[in-house]
Protein backbone atom coordinates (compact mmCIF):
# COMPACT_ATOMS: atom_id res chain seq x y z
CA UNK A 1 0.00 0.00 0.00
CA UNK A 2 1.81 3.49 -1.62
CA UNK A 3 1.56 6.06 0.94
CA UNK A 4 1.88 9.60 -0.61
CA UNK A 5 3.49 12.76 1.28
CA UNK A 6 -0.59 14.24 1.77
CA UNK A 7 -1.28 10.40 3.29
CA UNK A 8 1.56 11.00 5.97
CA UNK A 9 -0.25 14.27 7.14
CA UNK A 10 -3.61 12.73 7.15
CA UNK A 11 -2.28 10.07 9.50
CA UNK A 12 -0.51 12.29 12.06
CA UNK A 13 -3.97 14.40 12.04
CA UNK A 14 -6.44 11.34 12.82
CA UNK A 15 -4.92 10.32 15.52
CA UNK A 16 -4.66 13.41 17.03
CA UNK A 17 -8.96 13.24 16.54
CA UNK A 18 -8.97 10.02 18.58
CA UNK A 19 -5.74 10.66 20.97
CA UNK A 20 -6.81 13.83 21.60
CA UNK A 21 -4.76 16.53 23.43
CA UNK A 22 -5.86 19.45 25.75
CA UNK A 23 -4.93 21.49 22.87
CA UNK A 24 -3.16 22.19 19.79
CA UNK A 25 -0.65 24.40 17.86
CA UNK A 26 1.39 24.68 15.19
CA UNK A 27 4.39 25.38 13.45
CA UNK A 28 5.68 24.94 10.17
CA UNK A 29 5.51 20.71 9.28
CA UNK A 30 4.62 20.45 12.68
CA UNK A 31 1.37 19.33 14.81
CA UNK A 32 2.41 20.79 18.67
CA UNK A 33 -0.57 18.55 20.65
CA UNK A 34 -0.09 19.74 24.21
CA UNK A 35 -1.24 18.12 27.57
CA UNK A 36 -0.50 17.42 30.68
CA UNK A 37 -1.60 13.78 30.88
CA UNK A 38 0.57 10.75 30.59
CA UNK A 39 -0.67 9.57 26.60
CA UNK A 40 2.12 9.89 24.43
CA UNK A 41 0.80 10.45 21.24
CA UNK A 42 -1.16 13.70 22.74
CA UNK A 43 1.74 15.43 23.79
CA UNK A 44 4.82 14.51 21.38
CA UNK A 45 5.30 17.21 18.71
CA UNK A 46 5.46 15.50 15.17
CA UNK A 47 6.37 16.13 11.72
CA UNK A 48 3.45 16.76 9.33
CA UNK A 49 5.81 15.76 6.45
CA UNK A 50 9.16 13.46 6.06
CA UNK A 51 11.55 15.77 4.69
CA UNK A 52 12.53 17.65 7.62
CA UNK A 53 14.51 19.83 5.50
CA UNK A 54 11.63 23.03 4.93
CA UNK A 55 9.92 22.80 8.36
CA UNK A 56 10.90 24.29 12.22
CA UNK A 57 14.02 23.24 13.98
CA UNK A 58 13.72 21.38 17.17
CA UNK A 59 15.20 24.44 19.03
CA UNK A 60 12.00 26.25 18.01
CA UNK A 61 9.52 23.24 18.96
CA UNK A 62 10.72 23.05 22.47
CA UNK A 63 10.24 26.98 22.74
CA UNK A 64 7.00 27.06 22.02
CA UNK A 65 6.26 23.95 24.32
CA UNK A 66 7.98 25.53 27.19
CA UNK A 67 6.49 28.84 26.58
CA UNK A 68 2.78 27.25 26.25
CA UNK A 69 3.42 25.82 29.79
CA UNK A 70 4.27 22.01 28.57
CA UNK A 71 7.00 19.83 28.62
CA UNK A 72 8.18 19.45 25.09
CA UNK A 73 8.60 15.72 23.54
CA UNK A 74 8.94 14.95 19.56
CA UNK A 75 7.61 11.66 18.04
CA UNK A 76 10.38 11.24 14.97
CA UNK A 77 10.04 9.30 12.00
CA UNK A 78 13.45 6.40 12.01
CA UNK A 79 14.31 7.51 8.81
CA UNK A 80 17.85 8.43 7.49
CA UNK A 81 16.38 11.82 6.95
CA UNK A 82 15.82 12.38 10.37
CA UNK A 83 19.34 11.37 11.18
CA UNK A 84 20.68 14.74 11.48
CA UNK A 85 17.81 15.88 14.00
CA UNK A 86 18.25 12.77 16.15
CA UNK A 87 22.10 13.12 16.61
CA UNK A 88 21.53 17.24 17.54
CA UNK A 89 18.82 15.55 20.11
CA UNK A 90 21.06 12.97 21.78
CA UNK A 91 23.68 14.94 21.42
CA UNK A 92 21.89 17.76 23.53
CA UNK A 93 21.23 15.18 26.01
CA UNK A 94 17.76 13.78 24.52
CA UNK A 95 16.80 9.86 24.91
CA UNK A 96 15.03 7.83 22.35
CA UNK A 97 12.35 5.67 23.97
CA UNK A 98 9.33 2.97 22.57
CA UNK A 99 9.73 2.37 18.91
CA UNK A 100 6.96 1.97 17.31
CA UNK A 101 5.29 0.94 14.10
CA UNK A 102 3.08 2.93 11.78
CA UNK A 103 1.10 0.09 10.34
CA UNK A 104 -1.73 0.28 7.42
CA UNK A 105 -3.95 -1.54 4.98
CA UNK A 106 -6.88 -1.28 2.99
CA UNK A 107 -10.06 -2.77 4.33
CA UNK A 108 -10.71 -5.73 2.36
CA UNK A 109 -8.63 -7.46 4.54
CA UNK A 110 -10.46 -7.52 7.68
CA UNK A 111 -14.21 -8.10 6.64
CA UNK A 112 -13.80 -11.30 6.56
CA UNK A 113 -14.99 -12.19 10.37
CA UNK A 114 -17.78 -12.79 12.07
CA UNK A 115 -19.06 -9.53 13.69
CA UNK A 116 -22.29 -10.75 15.34
CA UNK A 117 -21.32 -10.86 18.78
CA UNK A 118 -20.10 -7.18 18.38
CA UNK A 119 -21.16 -3.78 19.10
CA UNK A 120 -19.96 -0.35 17.92
CA UNK A 121 -21.29 2.16 21.08
CA UNK A 122 -20.90 5.50 20.85
CA UNK A 123 -19.69 6.12 24.53
CA UNK A 124 -17.51 3.19 26.45
CA UNK A 125 -19.68 1.18 28.74
CA UNK A 126 -17.86 0.49 32.27
CA UNK A 127 -16.80 -3.64 31.29
CA UNK A 128 -15.15 -1.33 27.92
CA UNK A 129 -13.24 0.91 30.45
CA UNK A 130 -12.43 -1.81 32.83
CA UNK A 131 -10.60 -4.03 30.06
CA UNK A 132 -9.39 -0.85 28.55
CA UNK A 133 -7.62 0.05 31.49
CA UNK A 134 -6.18 -3.05 32.36
CA UNK A 135 -5.98 -4.52 35.84
CA UNK A 136 -3.35 -2.88 38.04
CA UNK A 137 -3.53 0.11 36.13
CA UNK A 138 -1.85 3.26 37.68
CA UNK A 139 -4.67 5.76 38.78
CA UNK A 140 -3.09 8.95 37.21
CA UNK A 141 -2.73 6.92 33.76
CA UNK A 142 -5.82 5.74 34.21
CA UNK A 143 -7.18 9.62 34.34
CA UNK A 144 -5.34 10.90 31.76
CA UNK A 145 -6.40 7.99 29.01
CA UNK A 146 -10.14 8.38 30.30
CA UNK A 147 -9.88 12.38 29.57
CA UNK A 148 -8.89 11.75 26.03
CA UNK A 149 -11.04 9.04 25.43
CA UNK A 150 -13.31 11.91 26.31
CA UNK A 151 -12.28 13.99 24.20
CA UNK A 152 -12.17 12.07 21.21
CA UNK A 153 -13.76 13.03 18.13
CA UNK A 154 -16.06 10.55 15.71
CA UNK A 155 -15.24 7.63 17.49
CA UNK A 156 -16.94 4.16 18.71
CA UNK A 157 -16.06 2.22 21.13
CA UNK A 158 -16.12 -1.66 20.11
CA UNK A 159 -16.84 -4.50 22.76
CA UNK A 160 -17.07 -8.71 21.82
CA UNK A 161 -19.60 -10.15 24.34
CA UNK A 162 -20.15 -13.93 25.02
CA UNK A 163 -23.47 -14.24 27.62
CA UNK A 164 -23.18 -10.58 28.60
CA UNK A 165 -19.49 -11.08 29.43
CA UNK A 166 -16.88 -8.31 27.77
CA UNK A 167 -13.99 -10.13 25.92
CA UNK A 168 -12.01 -8.19 23.75
CA UNK A 169 -12.50 -3.99 23.05
CA UNK A 170 -11.07 -1.47 20.80
CA UNK A 171 -11.58 2.09 19.79
CA UNK A 172 -12.25 3.18 16.13
CA UNK A 173 -12.12 6.45 14.89
CA UNK A 174 -13.08 7.80 11.76
CA UNK A 175 -11.46 10.84 10.90
CA UNK A 176 -9.36 12.24 7.82
CA UNK A 177 -10.25 9.78 5.12
CA UNK A 178 -8.91 6.81 7.40
CA UNK A 179 -10.52 3.99 10.17
CA UNK A 180 -8.01 4.19 12.65
CA UNK A 181 -7.87 1.50 15.49
CA UNK A 182 -6.98 2.46 19.53
CA UNK A 183 -7.00 0.98 22.29
CA UNK A 184 -6.98 -2.78 21.77
CA UNK A 185 -7.83 -5.03 23.99
CA UNK A 186 -8.61 -8.94 24.93
CA UNK A 187 -9.42 -10.96 27.98
CA UNK A 188 -6.06 -13.06 29.24
CA UNK A 189 -8.32 -16.09 29.11
CA UNK A 190 -9.25 -15.72 26.03
CA UNK A 191 -6.40 -15.08 23.78
CA UNK A 192 -5.43 -17.01 20.65
CA UNK A 193 -9.46 -17.47 19.50
CA UNK A 194 -9.17 -14.55 17.00
CA UNK A 195 -11.67 -12.24 18.99
CA UNK A 196 -9.11 -9.13 18.03
CA UNK A 197 -10.00 -10.50 14.27
CA UNK A 198 -13.90 -10.18 14.80
CA UNK A 199 -13.77 -6.51 16.67
CA UNK A 200 -11.33 -5.29 13.61
CA UNK A 201 -13.91 -6.45 11.25
CA UNK A 202 -17.13 -4.80 13.03
CA UNK A 203 -14.74 -1.33 13.00
CA UNK A 204 -13.71 -2.48 9.02
CA UNK A 205 -17.69 -2.49 8.56
CA UNK A 206 -18.91 0.43 10.30
CA UNK A 207 -15.63 2.33 8.08
CA UNK A 208 -17.03 0.82 4.79
CA UNK A 209 -20.91 2.33 5.25
CA UNK A 210 -19.03 5.63 5.70
CA UNK A 211 -17.47 5.36 2.24
CA UNK A 212 -14.02 4.71 4.19
CA UNK A 213 -11.63 1.98 2.69
CA UNK A 214 -8.42 2.04 4.33
CA UNK A 215 -6.65 1.32 8.06
CA UNK A 216 -4.14 2.26 10.03
CA UNK A 217 -2.90 1.72 13.69
CA UNK A 218 0.20 2.12 15.77
CA UNK A 219 1.69 -1.16 17.72
CA UNK A 220 4.55 -1.11 20.11
CA UNK A 221 7.76 -2.94 17.79
CA UNK A 222 8.26 -4.98 21.47
CA UNK A 223 4.77 -6.35 21.04
CA UNK A 224 5.56 -9.35 19.24
CA UNK A 225 1.74 -11.41 19.08
CA UNK A 226 0.74 -7.94 17.99
CA UNK A 227 2.74 -7.20 15.58
CA UNK A 228 2.59 -10.91 13.93
CA UNK A 229 -1.29 -10.78 14.23
CA UNK A 230 -1.43 -7.14 12.23
CA UNK A 231 1.08 -8.79 9.52
CA UNK A 232 -1.54 -11.96 9.11
CA UNK A 233 -4.20 -9.82 8.29
CA UNK A 234 -1.95 -7.55 5.58
CA UNK A 235 -0.94 -4.58 7.30
CA UNK A 236 2.33 -3.28 6.75
CA UNK A 237 4.68 -1.20 7.90
CA UNK A 238 4.41 2.08 6.76
CA UNK A 239 7.26 3.94 8.50
CA UNK A 240 8.26 3.77 12.53
CA UNK A 241 8.61 6.63 15.14
CA UNK A 242 10.45 6.76 18.43
CA UNK A 243 9.67 9.49 21.22
CA UNK A 244 12.48 11.72 21.99
CA UNK A 245 12.33 13.21 25.85
CA UNK A 246 14.97 14.64 27.86
CA UNK A 247 17.04 12.62 30.34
Amino acid sequence: MTLLPADIESIERATLAAVAPERVEALPGWLLPMDHGTVGRAHAAVPLVHDPLHIAGWREVTERYRAAGYRPVFRLPELDAWADMRAELAAAGWLRVQPTQVQVAPLAGLLDADTSTCTLDQRPDAAWMAMFLGEGLDPVDGASRSAALARAQDSRYASLRVDGDTRACGMACFAQGWLSVHGMRTAATHRGQGLATRVLAAMAQEALARGINRVFLQVDTSNAPAVSLYRRLGFVEAWTYAYWRRA
